[in-house]
């Protein structure tokens, strides 16, 4: 006959009670919402973006990572929906995106009332400044439009170049730009002596062009992104324009000069230093970490097809292995206490080396990138050359 010993129940109790208080930790996911344009005018800059991420470990921080991808069709209420989404069905410890400035800050205004940390792959100041309410929340890698115009006036004093024309898409992103390039000009003595607008979707620039070339510019500054740039300076190269033709980082990639071709070739532009990485000195902080992310990037999708938007989603994966063992001392995944310390560990990140930058955060300063984040580059034979 079998005997129960009369301590087996409570045994078995204390067991499943133990099994239950560990769960969380054994079965919980880190659960990434990523928000991305992978069609429309931003998809050359979401496209990349996506291998990149679709190249991300499996785990980060001993945590399984659960991916979730949504296209914003480069709409900003498209984001915005995605962002409600990620948050309300999915429940997401972070979201990843989205590519643009605009649509990152729809996106931002979702999850920072949610309590969900963002980390935009936007360029436009706007999305983290002011650091009140939702911006809280934010943070973005791609250097800040101060550093890179910066970048672009010192070559441009370099060369001894006085008069310049503007030609800004009617972005966010355009207008961060042109407001810090008007506030730089100004102390460096430079005139602005045209400034033209145009839509992202816009099928010609020629009225735009033809008053930018009457007023005579040493060199045009094209403050746009993705293959919406292509337009404005191919338009100034088939109109005779002879001078220097700058461009802001929204065009680091491989689409944007297959589309410009010729007409592009010799253009001028400062961005993240992982774009040249081989051509970067021994001694640059970033070279290591630009050359990893290149070589597993272009052995996937082949020689030449690097670009800073693909890069960024890299930056953000470094910065996730940064903080998400920092979070994980205070919670578990899918909690808003998870969230929030995530959200801190961010904001306390300290020289964290990536393809981008070395990034430090502060409470003040959601970006945190140092002054290696820019090079300038030229365009020569359809590849990016590094410029002394």
């Amino acid at each position: 006959m079998h005997h129960t010993s009369p301590r087996a129940p409570r045994i078995r109790r204390t067991a499943a009670l133990c099994l239950a208080l560990l769960a969380p930790a054994a079965w919980a996911e880190l659960k990434v919402g990523v928000i991305l344009s992978v069609t429309g005018p931003a998809a050359s800059l979401g496209i990349p973006a996506e291998n990149t991420i679709r190249l991300w470990p499996t785990e980060i921080g001993g945590e399984k990572v659960r991916l979730t991808f949504i296209n914003d069709a480069s709409d900003p209420t498209e984001a915005s929906k995605a962002a409600a989404r990620l948050v309300d069905e999915h429940q997401v410890d972070v979201i990843v995106g989205p590519s643009l400035t605009p649509n990152s800050v729809a996106a931002m205004e979702v999850a920072g009332r949610n309590g969900t940390p963002i980390i935009a792959l936007g360029g436009g100041g706007v999305i983290i400044e002011p650091q009140e309410g939702p911006r809280k929340w934010a943070f973005k890698m791609p250097a800040p439009e101060a550093l890179s115009v910066r970048t672009v006036l010192d070559h441009i004093e370099r060369s001894q170049l006085k008069r310049v024309a503007a030609i800004t898409v009617t972005t966010s992103y355009g207008e961060g730009f042109l407001q810090t390039l008007r506030s730089q000009a100004a102390t460096r003595g430079i005139e602005i002596v045209a400034s033209e607008h145009y839509n992202a979707a816009d099928l010609s620039t020629t009225s735009q062009v033809l008053k930018v070339m009457a007023a005579k510019p040493d060199a045009v500054y094209i403050l746009s992104f993705g293959t919406p740039a292509a337009l404005p300076h191919m338009e100034l190269v088939k109109r005779g324009y002879k001078g220097p033709i700058y461009q802001t980082h929204g065009v680091a990639n491989a689409q944007f000069v297959k589309l410009g071709g010729q007409e592009v070739e010799g253009g001028l532009l400062a961005v993240a230093p992982v774009l040249v990485a081989e051509q970067l000195p021994a001694e640059h902080p970033t070279r290591r970490e630009g050359m990893e992310y290149v070589s597993r990037y272009e052995g996937r999708h082949g020689e030449g097809t690097r670009s800073l938007f693909g890069s960024t989603a890299w930056t953000a994966l470094r910065w996730l292995e940064n903080t998400v063992p920092e979070a994980l001392k205070a919670a578990h995944p899918g909690t808003p206490e998870f969230r929030s310390a995530l959200r801190d560990a961010l904001e306390g990140m300290k020289e964290v080396v990536t393809p981008e930058g070395v990034f430090s955060m502060s409470p003040g300063n959601h970006n945190g990138i140092d002054e290696h984040a820019q090079v300038l580059v030229q365009i020569e034979n359809g590849r990016w050359k590094l410029v002394p």
